[in-house]
């Protein structure tokens, strides 16, 4: 059975392999090369950035990598939602991912603000 990280870190890679697939469809033009490179750039990295999270050396270190996680997710969904609107490709392709983003949005909104209370001293 695999444990809860690995299978967060498996859903990161997946999400980031189905844009880059997304993004190769795109026609090369300029503009599109342009958003190609942003895109691609932070939808790879929350799979990275976990993989060191997982080995934060303190809890703050922890909360600091999951943020960055988190913003490079929220980036990597307004690109979506741009290309999208361009209607570059058929609206429907961009479903999948968009709502996989939204869902790793949210698990890393709920981490964050987990670990960032877990972080704080008890009051008395």
């Amino acid at each position: 059975m695999q444990h809860r990280s690995e299978i967060l870190q498996n859903r990161l890679i997946d999400f980031a392999v189905g844009v880059c697939q997304l993004v190769g469809q795109l026609p090369t033009d300029l503009f599109s090369a342009h958003i190609s490179r942003q895109i691609l750039r932070c939808c790879t990295s929350p799979a990275s950035n976990y993989a060191e999270a997982q080995s934060a050396e303190s809890r703050q270190d922890f909360i600091h990598k999951m943020r960055v996680c988190l913003k490079e997710l929220r980036e990597t969904y307004v690109w979506l939602r741009m290309l999208e609107r361009l209607q570059l490709l058929p609206a429907a392709s961009f479903e999948p991912v968009g709502r996989e983003c939204n869902e790793l949005i949210a698990i890393f909104t709920s981490s964050v603000l987990t670990a960032s209370k877990r972080a704080r001293p008890a009051s008395a």
